[in-house]
């Protein structure tokens, strides 16, 4: 009778844990980067002072500097304030993992990281879970209770479904969010024909895929015959790795197709971050940010 609470205070201290390195991460890290990364949308009028040699004659302030005598300029600052929305694949593959967690684990330890560094920088924060439908979808909000509560969903919802559709998460975005966001989609792509649906995101928001996967998914290790259960059609696969042989065909496949994705985002101008369970998400990231930043 006690396992419900069990459950619920080892999934609290998990999601402490995360909170803990993420905060610190964003703080020491990438709390900048994502600010240089992800500009505000335009500059607003912020306040007045009075005119000095030099200013630019065009942000003279004619009414208020005829009401007092003297000139005053305008003072802009950057509208900072921005809603990052994370997507998350919410099927059944994204429970497996070969190493220390899980696709989904992955998943929320990069949430979390990119929340912290969002609400450092004053930016709501909203989800997006999805399998083939929209199975969870939380409004931005700002507040570290919200961000929370952002995270306990990733790994407490219980999906409907679990089959793949990142269309329909697609297309859940651009009906629902008509100004511009940054949307980071967080998954494993085991799925087919996103690229364009990815590429009409990418015009109205800054859209980046982070490709989340497993060692086991790019190669298998010799061992006999072994089974590949699909996590969402459950249909059956027998594999000969039982030689070297057999093993290699099965690896050289799987690069094939790596390559094969790059190049068609590529082609796309679909910004990618590659991410592994077994790796530490901290390279991949910081190289990325650094990169979007010298672009922005």
């Amino acid at each position: 009778m006690a396992q419900p609470d069990t459950d619920m205070q080892e999934l609290s201290r998990a999601i402490r844990r995360i909170e803990i390195r993420s905060k610190r991460l964003a703080s020491e890290m990438f709390s900048g980067e994502y600010h240089s990364s992800f500009k505000g949308r335009g500059i607003e009028f912020s306040n007045i002072r009075e005119y000095s040699w030099g200013d630019d004659v065009r942000t003279i302030d004619w009414n208020t500097s005829a009401r007092k005598s003297e000139l005053y300029v305008k003072l802009f600052a950057e509208e900072r304030e921005r809603t990052l929305l994370l997507v998350v694949d919410g099927s059944g593959s994204m429970l497996f993992g070969s190493c220390r967690r899980l696709k989904r684990g992955l998943a929320a330890e990069v949430c979390a990281l990119l929340g912290f560094s969002a609400l450092m920088n004053n930016d709501k924060v909203g989800l997006l879970i999805f399998t083939d439908r929209v199975e969870k979808y939380i409004p931005p909000r700002k507040g570290r209770s919200h961000l929370l509560a952002i995270l306990e969903e990733i790994f407490t919802l219980k999906p409907v479904s679990r089959k793949t559709s990142v269309n329909a998460a697609l297309a859940f975005i651009r009906n629902t969010h008509k100004r511009q966001a940054i949307v980071f989609l967080l998954t494993d792509l085991f799925d087919e024909d996103y690229e364009k649906g990815m590429q009409v995101l990418n015009v109205r928001h800054d859209f980046v895929l982070v490709h989340l996967s497993d060692p086991l998914d790019a190669g298998l290790p010799r061992g006999g015959i072994i089974a590949l259960e699909d996590a969402e059609t459950e249909e059956q696969l027998m594999l000969d790795c039982s030689t070297l042989r057999g093993a290699e065909r099965y690896r050289t496949m799987r690069l094939y197709e790596r390559r094969d994705l790059e190049q068609r985002l590529q082609r796309k101008n679909i910004e990618t971050v590659f991410l592994e369970t077994g790796r530490s998400i901290i390279g991949p990231l910081n190289r990325f940010f650094r990169h979007r930043g010298t672009r922005v």
